[in-house]
């Protein structure tokens, strides 16, 4: 696969006559219609067998070698360029060709109906585990999941191993008095723990993933003291454990979302951690990229300082939001926005994709039709390969994916190209 940025006058003839490819392959590897109107700025999934990369003005090593997901340094050693890096027009890159490292793929589904279904079974080769979200904790110990019958007998002809959630989320946001029940009071505990051992039994799960929010400080060690005890029941009939982890850069970040969350108890613990790398940018906070790669690459160091990489899976989201401007702290919060509909409504509007460097993310600017501006952040192909670059370089666990239901073709795709995804069922 190949990373090519929409420039004006582009269209998929005359892309697919330039990479010597077809307007219907262009357009199956980034979900589009082949009739479709391209933004100036939208970035597009060339699939072609190449080892050669011709440079074009504005190329440099840096953008290259994440279009092609190797690392400037790779690059110029192959092709005996020496520091300060420079290329010209028209010159012949040599690209290499890396094995695909193996990895393992979760991803969270709140879709439990046909349409669900379908996404399940389409992507269900690149899914390592799915994980309905979620069976609710409540402050008594029991439990009320969600209609999951459909969505497991999915996973299970898809050979996915299906993860049970347990969250402390009750009408729209984490409980920390569900947490604080939980985690203190024993009798709350054991019941907890044995209806989640009893529903793994009952629905097939494999797997349990913690996903407790807004912990308050002082039952930090009892959280940990809990993961322990549930680890106990779980080992001896095989299953695994994971934790969510708030995305922290240091042992110590205040806040009631981290202090918690004890990433090097987690790390000793759990078969696995997935790292919640998104959310910076916010519904209700001001317009900013979800996930950052500056931001999550902290992240990930910071637990890489206390856990082996092979315990570590990158949380990646498969969304943006769209802002009203001027932001304002309390107003109507932003809605999700999905890549697909990002670019349409790029289209629509008239507005030019911009690519932020820091973040590695894409956004735009436009007018609706009353003359209210937005601004939108998402993701594309270049976030992503950026994030799948961090993964590789630091040899992660793998990828998890929140959350099914928004279309982003270009995803998949890139995680085809970039990855041999783990089956473990």
């Amino acid at each position: 696969m190949f990373i090519h940025v929409v420039q004006r006058g582009d269209t998929l003839w005359r892309l697919a006559q330039q990479y010597n490819t077809s307007t219907s392959a262009i357009a199956a590897a980034n979900g589009i219609q082949e009739s479709g109107i391209l933004v100036p700025g939208q970035s597009l999934l060339i699939p072609i067998s190449a080892d050669q990369h011709v440079v074009r003005q504005g190329d440099s090593l840096w953008s290259i070698a994440n279009q092609y997901g190797t690392t400037p340094e790779t690059l110029a050693s192959l092709n005996g360029i020496t520091y300060p890096f420079y290329i010209y027009p028209g010159q012949r890159l040599r690209i290499p060709v890396p094995a695909k490292p193996t990895i393992e793929v979760n991803a969270y589904t709140e879709q439990f109906n046909d349409a669900g279904v379908r996404e399940v079974t389409e992507i269900g080769s690149l899914l390592t585990y799915l994980s309905p979200f979620s069976y609710h904790v409540a402050i008594d110990g029991s439990l009320s999941g969600p209609d999951d019958a459909a969505i497991l007998e999915a996973s299970r002809a898809q050979h996915i191993l299906p993860m049970m959630v347990l969250s402390n989320f009750k009408d729209g946001t984490f409980d920390s008095d569900i947490a604080h029940a939980v985690l203190t009071n024993m009798t709350v505990q054991t019941k907890v723990i044995n209806n989640t051992m009893d529903t793994l039994r009952q629905k097939g799960y494999k797997a349990v993933n913690i996903d407790f929010e807004y912990i308050p400080q002082t039952d930090r060690e009892a959280y940990n003291a809990f993961l322990r005890r549930l680890k106990e029941r779980l080992a001896p009939g095989g299953y695994l454990l994971s934790t969510c982890l708030a995305p922290k850069s240091s042992a110590d970040q205040k806040g009631r979302l981290y202090e918690a969350h004890d990433y090097s108890a987690h790390g000793d613990i759990a078969d696995f951690v997935i790292l919640m790398t998104y959310e910076w940018g916010w519904s209700g906070g001001p317009p900013r990229a979800v996930a950052p790669i500056d931001e999550v690459e902290k992240v990930v160091r910071y637990a890489l300082s206390v856990m082996p990489a092979s315990k570590i899976m990158l949380g990646m989201p498969l969304y943006g939001y769209d802002w009203t401007l001027p932001y304002v702290q309390g107003n109507k919060w932003a809605p999700t926005i999905s890549n697909a509909d990002a670019i349409k409504r790029a289209a629509q509007y008239g507005a030019e994709i911009r690519f932020d460097g820091p973040s590695q993310s894409p956004f735009f600017r436009y007018y609706d039709n009353n003359g209210v501006q937005h601004e939108v952040w998402f993701e594309d192909a270049r976030s992503v390969q950026a994030k799948f670059n961090l993964v590789k370089s630091l040899k992660l666990r793998g990828v998890s994916y929140w959350v099914l239901g928004t279309p982003f073709r270009q995803n998949w795709e890139l995680l085809r190209a970039n990855f041999t995804v783990k089956k473990l069922v």
